[in-house]
Protein backbone atom coordinates (compact mmCIF):
# COMPACT_ATOMS: atom_id res chain seq x y z
CA UNK A 1 0.00 0.00 0.00
CA UNK A 2 0.86 3.57 -0.46
CA UNK A 3 2.92 5.50 1.85
CA UNK A 4 1.42 8.67 1.90
CA UNK A 5 0.06 10.20 4.65
CA UNK A 6 -4.13 11.30 4.11
CA UNK A 7 -4.29 15.06 3.78
CA UNK A 8 -5.93 15.53 6.45
CA UNK A 9 -5.65 17.73 9.98
CA UNK A 10 -5.30 15.53 13.42
CA UNK A 11 -8.94 16.15 15.08
CA UNK A 12 -9.10 14.13 18.44
CA UNK A 13 -12.61 15.03 19.46
CA UNK A 14 -15.57 13.33 20.91
CA UNK A 15 -19.09 14.44 17.96
CA UNK A 16 -22.28 12.75 18.59
CA UNK A 17 -20.71 10.05 20.77
CA UNK A 18 -18.75 8.57 18.38
CA UNK A 19 -14.91 8.55 18.57
CA UNK A 20 -13.23 9.96 15.35
CA UNK A 21 -10.05 8.19 13.96
CA UNK A 22 -7.23 10.58 13.46
CA UNK A 23 -6.90 12.64 10.42
CA UNK A 24 -3.49 13.42 9.64
CA UNK A 25 -2.20 16.21 8.60
CA UNK A 26 -0.25 17.15 5.88
CA UNK A 27 0.40 20.56 6.64
CA UNK A 28 -2.08 22.62 5.38
CA UNK A 29 -0.92 25.16 8.25
CA UNK A 30 0.48 28.65 8.59
CA UNK A 31 3.25 26.66 9.21
CA UNK A 32 5.32 26.06 5.65
CA UNK A 33 8.82 25.69 4.33
CA UNK A 34 10.29 27.25 1.76
CA UNK A 35 9.11 26.25 -2.24
CA UNK A 36 11.88 23.83 -3.51
CA UNK A 37 12.59 23.27 0.39
CA UNK A 38 13.59 19.44 -0.05
CA UNK A 39 16.39 20.72 -2.37
CA UNK A 40 17.71 23.79 -0.55
CA UNK A 41 20.68 24.00 1.98
CA UNK A 42 20.33 24.61 5.55
CA UNK A 43 23.36 27.10 5.51
CA UNK A 44 22.23 29.04 2.77
CA UNK A 45 18.19 28.71 3.12
CA UNK A 46 17.81 28.07 6.80
CA UNK A 47 15.77 24.87 6.07
CA UNK A 48 17.57 20.85 6.18
CA UNK A 49 16.66 20.21 2.57
CA UNK A 50 19.48 17.89 0.56
CA UNK A 51 21.76 20.60 -0.70
CA UNK A 52 20.61 19.62 -4.57
CA UNK A 53 21.05 22.88 -5.70
CA UNK A 54 24.45 23.53 -4.22
CA UNK A 55 25.58 20.04 -5.26
CA UNK A 56 24.72 21.29 -9.01
CA UNK A 57 27.46 23.92 -8.49
CA UNK A 58 30.12 21.39 -8.45
CA UNK A 59 29.20 19.62 -11.69
CA UNK A 60 29.06 22.53 -13.63
CA UNK A 61 30.78 21.43 -17.24
CA UNK A 62 30.53 17.90 -16.51
CA UNK A 63 28.60 15.61 -18.84
CA UNK A 64 26.28 12.71 -17.49
CA UNK A 65 24.79 10.11 -19.03
CA UNK A 66 20.68 9.23 -18.57
CA UNK A 67 19.83 7.50 -16.08
CA UNK A 68 16.67 5.03 -15.94
CA UNK A 69 14.99 4.86 -12.85
CA UNK A 70 11.09 2.91 -12.51
CA UNK A 71 8.82 4.09 -9.94
CA UNK A 72 6.71 0.91 -8.98
CA UNK A 73 3.64 2.44 -7.89
CA UNK A 74 -0.10 2.73 -8.48
CA UNK A 75 0.83 4.69 -11.69
CA UNK A 76 2.44 7.65 -13.48
CA UNK A 77 0.63 10.45 -15.72
CA UNK A 78 3.33 10.33 -18.81
CA UNK A 79 1.62 13.28 -20.48
CA UNK A 80 2.16 15.82 -16.98
CA UNK A 81 3.65 18.60 -17.88
CA UNK A 82 6.91 18.70 -16.15
CA UNK A 83 6.99 15.14 -16.61
CA UNK A 84 6.04 14.79 -20.08
CA UNK A 85 10.24 15.20 -21.80
CA UNK A 86 11.48 12.37 -18.94
CA UNK A 87 9.43 9.54 -19.39
CA UNK A 88 11.37 6.55 -20.51
CA UNK A 89 10.09 5.49 -23.86
CA UNK A 90 10.51 1.94 -25.11
CA UNK A 91 12.27 2.73 -28.86
CA UNK A 92 11.85 -1.18 -29.68
CA UNK A 93 7.99 -1.26 -29.29
CA UNK A 94 5.95 0.03 -32.22
CA UNK A 95 2.93 1.79 -29.94
CA UNK A 96 -0.55 0.32 -30.59
CA UNK A 97 0.41 -1.94 -33.09
CA UNK A 98 -0.75 -4.77 -30.51
CA UNK A 99 2.40 -6.66 -30.78
CA UNK A 100 5.29 -7.57 -28.73
CA UNK A 101 7.74 -5.66 -31.07
CA UNK A 102 11.00 -6.32 -29.32
CA UNK A 103 10.14 -9.86 -27.45
CA UNK A 104 10.20 -9.19 -23.86
CA UNK A 105 6.90 -10.58 -23.43
CA UNK A 106 5.27 -7.51 -22.90
CA UNK A 107 3.35 -6.58 -25.53
CA UNK A 108 3.01 -2.44 -26.71
CA UNK A 109 5.13 -1.45 -22.81
CA UNK A 110 6.19 1.93 -24.75
CA UNK A 111 5.92 3.93 -21.28
CA UNK A 112 6.81 1.03 -18.79
CA UNK A 113 3.96 -1.76 -17.94
CA UNK A 114 1.55 -2.36 -15.73
CA UNK A 115 1.12 -5.75 -13.61
CA UNK A 116 -2.84 -4.94 -11.90
CA UNK A 117 -4.57 -5.07 -15.49
CA UNK A 118 -5.30 -6.70 -18.33
CA UNK A 119 -7.60 -6.56 -21.94
CA UNK A 120 -10.33 -6.31 -19.27
CA UNK A 121 -9.29 -3.30 -17.76
CA UNK A 122 -7.45 -2.19 -15.15
CA UNK A 123 -7.21 -2.72 -10.39
CA UNK A 124 -8.59 -0.07 -8.82
CA UNK A 125 -9.07 -1.09 -5.27
CA UNK A 126 -8.09 -4.10 -3.67
CA UNK A 127 -8.12 -5.90 0.11
CA UNK A 128 -5.69 -5.74 2.80
CA UNK A 129 -3.20 -8.41 2.46
CA UNK A 130 -4.87 -9.87 5.84
CA UNK A 131 -8.02 -10.14 4.46
CA UNK A 132 -6.45 -12.36 1.84
CA UNK A 133 -4.72 -14.62 3.81
CA UNK A 134 -7.74 -14.94 6.58
CA UNK A 135 -9.95 -15.75 3.51
CA UNK A 136 -7.24 -18.17 2.38
CA UNK A 137 -7.00 -20.25 5.86
CA UNK A 138 -10.84 -19.57 7.10
CA UNK A 139 -12.25 -22.52 5.06
CA UNK A 140 -9.40 -25.18 6.87
CA UNK A 141 -9.45 -22.73 10.22
CA UNK A 142 -12.72 -21.10 10.48
CA UNK A 143 -14.42 -24.36 12.58
CA UNK A 144 -11.12 -24.85 14.84
CA UNK A 145 -11.61 -24.53 18.15
CA UNK A 146 -8.68 -24.62 21.05
CA UNK A 147 -9.11 -28.44 21.54
CA UNK A 148 -9.12 -29.72 18.01
CA UNK A 149 -6.24 -31.76 17.29
CA UNK A 150 -3.70 -30.05 14.61
CA UNK A 151 -0.25 -31.15 14.03
CA UNK A 152 2.28 -28.81 15.91
CA UNK A 153 2.53 -26.71 12.50
CA UNK A 154 -1.14 -26.78 11.81
CA UNK A 155 -1.65 -24.95 15.91
CA UNK A 156 1.07 -22.28 14.74
CA UNK A 157 -1.22 -21.67 11.71
CA UNK A 158 -4.13 -21.43 13.85
CA UNK A 159 -2.52 -19.38 16.11
CA UNK A 160 -1.52 -17.34 13.21
CA UNK A 161 -5.01 -17.48 11.74
CA UNK A 162 -6.98 -16.06 14.91
CA UNK A 163 -4.34 -12.99 15.33
CA UNK A 164 -5.00 -12.08 11.77
CA UNK A 165 -9.11 -12.49 12.76
CA UNK A 166 -8.62 -10.34 15.35
CA UNK A 167 -6.61 -7.76 13.29
CA UNK A 168 -9.24 -7.75 10.64
CA UNK A 169 -12.52 -7.23 13.33
CA UNK A 170 -10.44 -4.47 14.82
CA UNK A 171 -9.81 -2.48 11.59
CA UNK A 172 -13.14 -3.50 10.61
CA UNK A 173 -14.87 -2.01 13.19
CA UNK A 174 -12.25 1.72 13.06
CA UNK A 175 -13.65 1.74 10.05
CA UNK A 176 -17.27 1.40 10.33
CA UNK A 177 -16.82 4.02 13.20
CA UNK A 178 -15.20 6.29 11.41
CA UNK A 179 -17.49 6.43 8.12
CA UNK A 180 -20.29 7.13 10.84
CA UNK A 181 -18.35 10.00 12.40
CA UNK A 182 -17.34 11.04 8.33
CA UNK A 183 -21.00 10.96 7.53
CA UNK A 184 -22.31 12.96 9.88
CA UNK A 185 -19.63 15.61 9.84
CA UNK A 186 -19.95 15.58 6.28
CA UNK A 187 -23.62 16.09 5.85
CA UNK A 188 -23.83 18.27 8.98
CA UNK A 189 -21.33 20.42 7.20
CA UNK A 190 -23.27 20.82 3.96
CA UNK A 191 -25.97 21.68 5.60
CA UNK A 192 -24.81 24.47 7.26
CA UNK A 193 -23.17 25.95 4.08
CA UNK A 194 -26.04 25.88 2.26
CA UNK A 195 -27.85 27.94 4.94
CA UNK A 196 -25.02 30.11 4.53
CA UNK A 197 -25.62 30.80 1.01
CA UNK A 198 -22.62 30.82 -0.83
CA UNK A 199 -20.38 27.64 -1.84
CA UNK A 200 -17.01 29.17 -0.41
CA UNK A 201 -17.64 30.78 3.54
CA UNK A 202 -15.07 32.54 5.28
CA UNK A 203 -14.06 31.91 8.78
CA UNK A 204 -16.12 35.12 9.26
CA UNK A 205 -19.03 33.60 7.96
CA UNK A 206 -18.77 30.79 9.84
CA UNK A 207 -18.49 32.94 13.23
CA UNK A 208 -21.33 34.44 12.28
CA UNK A 209 -23.61 31.45 12.06
CA UNK A 210 -26.09 30.23 14.55
CA UNK A 211 -26.31 26.79 15.47
CA UNK A 212 -29.50 25.28 15.25
CA UNK A 213 -28.84 22.60 17.67
CA UNK A 214 -26.22 21.00 19.66
CA UNK A 215 -25.14 18.82 16.34
CA UNK A 216 -23.76 21.82 14.57
CA UNK A 217 -22.68 23.60 17.59
CA UNK A 218 -20.28 20.29 17.30
CA UNK A 219 -19.95 20.86 13.71
CA UNK A 220 -19.30 24.36 13.92
CA UNK A 221 -16.28 23.68 16.09
CA UNK A 222 -14.31 21.46 13.91
CA UNK A 223 -14.74 23.73 11.41
CA UNK A 224 -13.79 26.91 13.00
CA UNK A 225 -10.91 24.81 14.40
CA UNK A 226 -9.72 23.92 10.94
CA UNK A 227 -10.05 27.21 8.86
CA UNK A 228 -7.81 28.92 11.19
CA UNK A 229 -4.96 27.18 9.28
CA UNK A 230 -6.65 26.25 5.74
CA UNK A 231 -9.53 27.72 3.65
CA UNK A 232 -13.16 26.14 3.33
CA UNK A 233 -11.72 24.53 0.14
CA UNK A 234 -9.06 22.43 1.42
CA UNK A 235 -11.00 22.02 4.84
CA UNK A 236 -13.67 20.46 2.36
CA UNK A 237 -11.77 18.41 0.04
CA UNK A 238 -10.26 17.17 3.91
CA UNK A 239 -13.62 15.84 4.50
CA UNK A 240 -14.31 14.35 1.24
CA UNK A 241 -11.25 12.64 0.76
CA UNK A 242 -11.21 11.11 4.56
CA UNK A 243 -15.01 9.65 3.87
CA UNK A 244 -14.15 8.30 0.71
CA UNK A 245 -11.26 6.59 2.30
CA UNK A 246 -13.41 5.11 4.79
CA UNK A 247 -16.02 3.97 1.93
CA UNK A 248 -12.77 2.18 0.42
CA UNK A 249 -12.34 0.67 3.55
CA UNK A 250 -15.52 -1.31 3.80
CA UNK A 251 -16.56 -1.70 0.36
CA UNK A 252 -12.84 -2.97 -0.54
CA UNK A 253 -9.89 -3.20 1.96
CA UNK A 254 -11.85 -4.83 4.46
CA UNK A 255 -14.66 -6.59 2.34
CA UNK A 256 -14.41 -10.50 2.42
CA UNK A 257 -17.16 -10.70 -0.53
CA UNK A 258 -14.38 -8.17 -2.71
CA UNK A 259 -11.62 -9.99 -4.84
CA UNK A 260 -10.96 -8.29 -8.16
CA UNK A 261 -7.77 -10.65 -9.26
CA UNK A 262 -9.99 -12.21 -11.33
CA UNK A 263 -9.66 -9.05 -13.93
CA UNK A 264 -6.06 -9.41 -14.20
CA UNK A 265 -6.17 -12.93 -15.89
CA UNK A 266 -3.42 -14.15 -14.38
CA UNK A 267 -2.46 -17.52 -12.39
CA UNK A 268 -2.37 -15.91 -9.18
CA UNK A 269 -1.22 -19.79 -7.95
CA UNK A 270 1.49 -19.51 -9.87
CA UNK A 271 4.41 -16.84 -8.12
CA UNK A 272 6.64 -17.80 -11.24
CA UNK A 273 4.10 -16.34 -14.14
CA UNK A 274 6.19 -13.37 -15.36
CA UNK A 275 3.99 -12.20 -18.40
CA UNK A 276 0.18 -10.94 -18.17
CA UNK A 277 -1.09 -7.18 -17.66
CA UNK A 278 -0.97 -4.28 -19.64
CA UNK A 279 0.62 -1.48 -20.94
CA UNK A 280 -1.54 1.50 -19.01
CA UNK A 281 0.97 3.39 -16.65
CA UNK A 282 -1.28 5.79 -15.44
CA UNK A 283 -4.48 3.76 -14.56
CA UNK A 284 -7.19 4.98 -12.49
CA UNK A 285 -5.58 6.66 -9.60
CA UNK A 286 -2.18 7.67 -10.66
CA UNK A 287 -1.66 10.69 -7.95
CA UNK A 288 0.73 8.96 -5.68
CA UNK A 289 2.83 7.46 -8.28
CA UNK A 290 3.02 10.96 -10.08
CA UNK A 291 3.72 12.57 -7.11
CA UNK A 292 6.72 10.14 -6.69
CA UNK A 293 7.85 10.66 -10.39
CA UNK A 294 8.10 14.61 -9.72
CA UNK A 295 10.18 14.36 -6.68
CA UNK A 296 12.75 12.39 -8.48
CA UNK A 297 13.21 14.29 -11.91
CA UNK A 298 10.72 16.75 -12.64
CA UNK A 299 11.89 18.91 -15.50
CA UNK A 300 14.64 21.04 -13.86
CA UNK A 301 14.89 24.80 -15.02
CA UNK A 302 12.11 24.95 -17.36
CA UNK A 303 9.27 27.63 -15.24
CA UNK A 304 7.40 25.05 -15.18
CA UNK A 305 6.18 23.53 -11.61
CA UNK A 306 8.64 22.07 -9.36
CA UNK A 307 12.36 20.99 -9.96
CA UNK A 308 12.98 17.32 -9.47
CA UNK A 309 16.42 16.14 -7.80
CA UNK A 310 17.96 14.49 -10.28
CA UNK A 311 18.25 16.32 -13.99
CA UNK A 312 19.34 13.60 -16.82
CA UNK A 313 16.69 10.73 -15.97
CA UNK A 314 14.21 8.96 -17.87
CA UNK A 315 10.94 7.32 -15.83
CA UNK A 316 9.64 4.18 -15.63
CA UNK A 317 6.31 3.45 -14.94
CA UNK A 318 5.70 -0.21 -13.60
CA UNK A 319 2.47 0.28 -12.08
CA UNK A 320 1.85 -2.43 -9.48
CA UNK A 321 0.00 -0.59 -6.13
CA UNK A 322 -4.33 -0.26 -6.20
CA UNK A 323 -5.79 1.38 -3.45
CA UNK A 324 -5.29 -1.53 -0.63
CA UNK A 325 -2.23 -3.42 -0.26
CA UNK A 326 0.29 -4.44 -3.52
CA UNK A 327 0.60 -8.12 -4.00
CA UNK A 328 4.32 -9.68 -3.59
CA UNK A 329 3.88 -11.53 -6.94
CA UNK A 330 3.42 -8.31 -8.74
CA UNK A 331 6.07 -6.74 -6.70
CA UNK A 332 8.82 -9.26 -7.36
CA UNK A 333 7.56 -9.20 -11.30
CA UNK A 334 7.64 -5.32 -11.20
CA UNK A 335 11.43 -5.65 -10.03
CA UNK A 336 12.10 -8.10 -12.42
CA UNK A 337 11.22 -5.93 -15.61
CA UNK A 338 12.24 -2.57 -14.25
CA UNK A 339 15.66 -4.08 -14.26
CA UNK A 340 15.76 -6.32 -17.72
CA UNK A 341 14.20 -2.52 -19.28
CA UNK A 342 17.65 -1.26 -17.86
CA UNK A 343 16.53 0.61 -14.78
CA UNK A 344 19.14 1.72 -12.87
CA UNK A 345 17.29 2.45 -9.91
CA UNK A 346 14.35 1.38 -8.61
CA UNK A 347 11.89 3.34 -6.12
CA UNK A 348 9.66 1.58 -4.02
CA UNK A 349 7.42 4.12 -1.84
CA UNK A 350 5.03 0.93 -0.58
CA UNK A 351 4.53 -1.25 2.17
CA UNK A 352 2.52 -3.55 4.16
CA UNK A 353 1.86 -5.56 7.60
CA UNK A 354 1.59 -8.98 6.28
CA UNK A 355 3.56 -11.28 3.34
CA UNK A 356 2.34 -13.63 0.90
CA UNK A 357 4.93 -14.90 -0.51
CA UNK A 358 8.23 -13.00 0.47
CA UNK A 359 10.81 -15.59 -0.87
CA UNK A 360 9.18 -14.58 -4.19
CA UNK A 361 10.41 -10.73 -3.49
CA UNK A 362 13.59 -11.99 -2.00
CA UNK A 363 14.58 -13.72 -5.25
CA UNK A 364 13.87 -10.67 -7.23
CA UNK A 365 15.89 -8.33 -5.04
CA UNK A 366 18.85 -10.98 -5.59
CA UNK A 367 18.35 -10.66 -9.17
CA UNK A 368 18.40 -6.62 -8.88
CA UNK A 369 21.39 -6.51 -7.35
CA UNK A 370 22.86 -9.08 -9.58
CA UNK A 371 22.38 -7.28 -12.38
CA UNK A 372 23.80 -3.79 -10.18
CA UNK A 373 20.44 -2.43 -9.53
CA UNK A 374 19.51 0.10 -6.57
CA UNK A 375 16.34 -0.67 -4.91
CA UNK A 376 15.45 2.95 -2.67
CA UNK A 377 12.29 1.69 -0.03
CA UNK A 378 9.95 3.94 2.09
CA UNK A 379 10.32 2.90 5.68
CA UNK A 380 6.55 3.01 6.77
CA UNK A 381 4.41 6.05 8.26
CA UNK A 382 3.57 4.33 11.76
CA UNK A 383 5.83 6.03 13.98
CA UNK A 384 7.27 2.92 15.11
CA UNK A 385 10.69 0.79 16.06
CA UNK A 386 11.05 -1.54 12.60
CA UNK A 387 14.33 -3.35 14.70
CA UNK A 388 10.76 -4.56 16.19
CA UNK A 389 8.13 -4.21 13.99
CA UNK A 390 8.20 -5.86 11.33
CA UNK A 391 7.08 -4.76 7.85
CA UNK A 392 7.51 -5.99 4.21
CA UNK A 393 8.66 -5.33 1.70
CA UNK A 394 12.41 -5.26 3.23
CA UNK A 395 16.07 -5.92 3.00
CA UNK A 396 16.58 -8.92 4.94
CA UNK A 397 16.55 -11.98 3.08
CA UNK A 398 14.84 -15.29 3.80
CA UNK A 399 12.77 -16.32 7.73
CA UNK A 400 12.62 -13.01 9.63
CA UNK A 401 10.96 -14.12 13.01
CA UNK A 402 12.96 -16.36 15.47
CA UNK A 403 12.91 -20.04 15.15
CA UNK A 404 10.37 -20.41 17.54
CA UNK A 405 7.56 -18.45 15.83
CA UNK A 406 8.48 -19.81 12.13
CA UNK A 407 5.87 -20.12 9.80
CA UNK A 408 5.29 -19.97 6.15
CA UNK A 409 6.08 -16.46 4.55
CA UNK A 410 2.49 -16.02 3.95
CA UNK A 411 1.60 -16.35 7.80
CA UNK A 412 4.52 -13.88 8.55
CA UNK A 413 3.17 -11.73 11.29
CA UNK A 414 2.06 -8.25 11.07
CA UNK A 415 4.04 -4.96 11.69
CA UNK A 416 2.72 -2.46 13.92
CA UNK A 417 2.30 -0.79 10.88
CA UNK A 418 0.35 2.21 10.82
CA UNK A 419 -0.73 4.81 8.02
CA UNK A 420 0.59 3.20 4.90
CA UNK A 421 -1.23 6.03 2.36
CA UNK A 422 -4.53 6.94 4.64
CA UNK A 423 -4.75 3.11 5.65
CA UNK A 424 -4.12 2.83 9.89
CA UNK A 425 -3.28 -0.91 10.52
CA UNK A 426 -2.53 -1.12 14.55
CA UNK A 427 -2.63 -4.90 15.71
CA UNK A 428 -3.61 -5.28 19.04
CA UNK A 429 -0.80 -7.66 20.90
CA UNK A 430 1.12 -7.94 17.55
CA UNK A 431 3.83 -10.60 18.75
CA UNK A 432 7.37 -8.37 18.63
CA UNK A 433 10.45 -9.01 18.04
CA UNK A 434 13.43 -7.59 20.67
CA UNK A 435 16.82 -7.69 21.08
CA UNK A 436 18.94 -9.19 21.47
CA UNK A 437 17.15 -12.68 20.91
CA UNK A 438 16.09 -11.31 17.14
CA UNK A 439 18.06 -13.57 15.13
CA UNK A 440 17.04 -11.63 11.77
CA UNK A 441 19.83 -9.25 11.81
CA UNK A 442 22.53 -12.24 11.39
CA UNK A 443 20.66 -12.94 8.06
CA UNK A 444 22.14 -12.40 4.89
CA UNK A 445 20.60 -9.01 3.54
CA UNK A 446 20.05 -7.03 0.29
CA UNK A 447 23.14 -4.71 -0.42
CA UNK A 448 21.97 -3.07 -3.38
CA UNK A 449 18.71 -1.66 -0.58
CA UNK A 450 18.62 1.83 0.93
CA UNK A 451 15.55 2.55 3.74
CA UNK A 452 14.50 5.83 3.93
CA UNK A 453 12.93 7.49 6.96
CA UNK A 454 11.36 11.18 6.80
CA UNK A 455 12.33 14.19 7.93
CA UNK A 456 11.19 17.61 8.41
CA UNK A 457 12.67 21.15 7.11
CA UNK A 458 13.41 22.35 11.06
CA UNK A 459 16.83 22.13 12.31
CA UNK A 460 15.26 21.25 15.70
CA UNK A 461 13.71 18.12 17.58
CA UNK A 462 11.14 18.40 15.59
CA UNK A 463 13.48 17.12 12.63
CA UNK A 464 12.25 13.42 12.27
CA UNK A 465 8.72 13.78 10.89
CA UNK A 466 6.00 12.58 13.56
CA UNK A 467 4.74 9.60 11.32
CA UNK A 468 8.35 8.39 9.88
CA UNK A 469 9.08 4.60 11.09
CA UNK A 470 12.54 4.40 12.55
CA UNK A 471 15.78 1.67 13.50
CA UNK A 472 18.81 1.76 14.39
CA UNK A 473 19.08 -1.11 12.19
CA UNK A 474 16.80 -1.18 9.76
CA UNK A 475 16.12 2.26 8.21
CA UNK A 476 19.45 3.75 6.28
CA UNK A 477 19.20 7.11 6.51
CA UNK A 478 16.54 9.96 6.47
CA UNK A 479 15.13 12.35 3.59
CA UNK A 480 12.84 15.27 3.19
CA UNK A 481 9.01 13.76 3.87
CA UNK A 482 6.86 16.67 5.10
CA UNK A 483 5.01 19.28 2.99
CA UNK A 484 6.43 18.27 -0.34
CA UNK A 485 5.28 20.19 -3.39
CA UNK A 486 5.26 17.69 -6.38
CA UNK A 487 3.53 16.49 -9.38
CA UNK A 488 0.02 15.83 -9.40
CA UNK A 489 -2.39 14.12 -12.79
CA UNK A 490 -3.59 16.26 -15.47
CA UNK A 491 -0.34 19.05 -15.17
CA UNK A 492 -2.01 19.87 -11.57
CA UNK A 493 0.56 20.12 -8.56
CA UNK A 494 0.14 19.37 -4.56
CA UNK A 495 2.13 18.69 -1.56
CA UNK A 496 1.86 15.58 0.16
CA UNK A 497 3.84 13.89 3.01
CA UNK A 498 4.87 10.94 3.97
CA UNK A 499 8.10 8.39 3.86
CA UNK A 500 6.17 7.99 0.47
CA UNK A 501 7.91 11.15 -0.48
CA UNK A 502 11.67 10.79 1.37
CA UNK A 503 12.21 7.89 -0.26
CA UNK A 504 11.97 9.51 -4.09
CA UNK A 505 14.20 12.18 -2.93
CA UNK A 506 16.85 9.37 -1.85
CA UNK A 507 16.14 7.76 -5.52
CA UNK A 508 16.76 11.20 -7.35
CA UNK A 509 19.95 12.09 -5.55
CA UNK A 510 21.38 8.07 -6.64
CA UNK A 511 20.23 8.57 -10.51
CA UNK A 512 22.11 12.23 -10.10
CA UNK A 513 25.06 10.02 -8.92
CA UNK A 514 25.02 7.46 -11.35
CA UNK A 515 24.04 9.42 -14.08
CA UNK A 516 27.78 11.36 -13.18
CA UNK A 517 29.55 8.91 -12.01
CA UNK A 518 28.25 5.73 -14.02
CA UNK A 519 31.49 3.99 -12.91
CA UNK A 520 30.34 3.31 -9.60
CA UNK A 521 28.27 0.47 -8.58
CA UNK A 522 24.94 0.09 -6.80
CA UNK A 523 26.90 -0.87 -3.40
CA UNK A 524 28.57 2.02 -3.93
CA UNK A 525 26.34 4.40 -4.81
CA UNK A 526 24.86 3.55 -1.49
CA UNK A 527 27.60 4.09 0.84
CA UNK A 528 28.04 6.98 -0.48
CA UNK A 529 24.27 8.07 0.32
CA UNK A 530 24.46 6.65 3.86
CA UNK A 531 28.36 8.11 4.76
CA UNK A 532 27.55 11.65 3.28
CA UNK A 533 24.50 12.48 5.56
CA UNK A 534 23.90 15.54 7.77
CA UNK A 535 25.00 15.06 10.89
CA UNK A 536 22.88 16.68 13.36
CA UNK A 537 23.90 17.29 16.97
CA UNK A 538 20.51 17.92 18.88
CA UNK A 539 18.57 15.18 20.01
CA UNK A 540 15.27 14.46 18.10
CA UNK A 541 11.36 13.14 19.14
CA UNK A 542 9.99 10.00 18.19
CA UNK A 543 7.39 8.44 19.72
CA UNK A 544 7.69 4.57 21.20
CA UNK A 545 5.13 2.50 23.20
CA UNK A 546 2.88 5.41 22.89
CA UNK A 547 4.79 7.96 25.21
CA UNK A 548 7.78 10.64 23.29
CA UNK A 549 11.35 10.56 24.09
CA UNK A 550 14.37 11.79 22.52
CA UNK A 551 17.12 10.21 20.41
CA UNK A 552 20.03 10.84 18.82
CA UNK A 553 19.71 9.97 14.48
CA UNK A 554 22.40 7.73 15.14
CA UNK A 555 20.54 5.59 17.28
CA UNK A 556 17.48 5.51 15.27
CA UNK A 557 19.25 5.02 12.14
CA UNK A 558 22.71 3.22 10.87
CA UNK A 559 24.04 6.78 9.02
CA UNK A 560 22.55 8.68 11.80
CA UNK A 561 21.68 11.98 9.24
CA UNK A 562 19.70 13.29 6.57
CA UNK A 563 21.35 12.84 3.11
CA UNK A 564 23.17 15.30 1.55
CA UNK A 565 23.42 15.89 -2.10
CA UNK A 566 26.43 18.51 -2.14
CA UNK A 567 28.03 15.68 0.09
CA UNK A 568 27.18 12.87 -1.79
CA UNK A 569 29.06 14.68 -5.33
CA UNK A 570 31.86 14.99 -3.45
CA UNK A 571 32.41 11.51 -2.52
CA UNK A 572 31.29 10.43 -5.53
CA UNK A 573 33.99 12.40 -7.72
CA UNK A 574 36.97 11.35 -5.09
CA UNK A 575 35.25 7.61 -4.94
CA UNK A 576 35.32 7.36 -8.94
CA UNK A 577 38.61 9.05 -9.21
CA UNK A 578 40.11 6.51 -7.23
CA UNK A 579 38.90 3.53 -9.01
CA UNK A 580 40.56 4.80 -12.20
Amino acid sequence: MHLDRINMNLIRKIIFGLSLLPFIALGQTKDKPKDNWQNLDMQRDGVMGISTEKAYELLKGKKSNTVIVAVIDGGVDEQHEDLKPIIWKNTAEIAGNNKDDDKNGYVDDIYGWNFIGSSLGNVHHDNLEVVRLVRKLQDKYGSVVNSTPLTPQERKEFGQYKRMVTDFMTKLDNARRGYESLSVIRKTTNEIVSKLGTTNPTLKDFDKYKAANDLETRVLKVIKSEMKKQDYKAFKEDIDDTYKYYSSQINYHLNMDFDPRDSVKDNYTNAFERIYGNADIKGPDADHGTHVAGIIAAVRGNNVGINGVADNVRIMGVRTVPDGDERDKDVANAIRYAVDNGAKVINMSFGKGYSWNKAAVDSAVKYAASKDVLLVHAAGNDGKNTDKDVNFPNKIYGEILPKERSMPDFLTPPAMQGPQGPYARRVPNAPRIDEPEDPRFSLPKAENWIEVGASSWKNNGDLVATFSNYGKKTVDVFAPGVHINSTMPDSKYKPLEGTSMASPVVAGLAALIRSYYPSLTAVQVKEIIVKSVTKVSQKVKVSEEGSSKKVRLDEISVSGGVVNAYNAIQMASHMSNASL
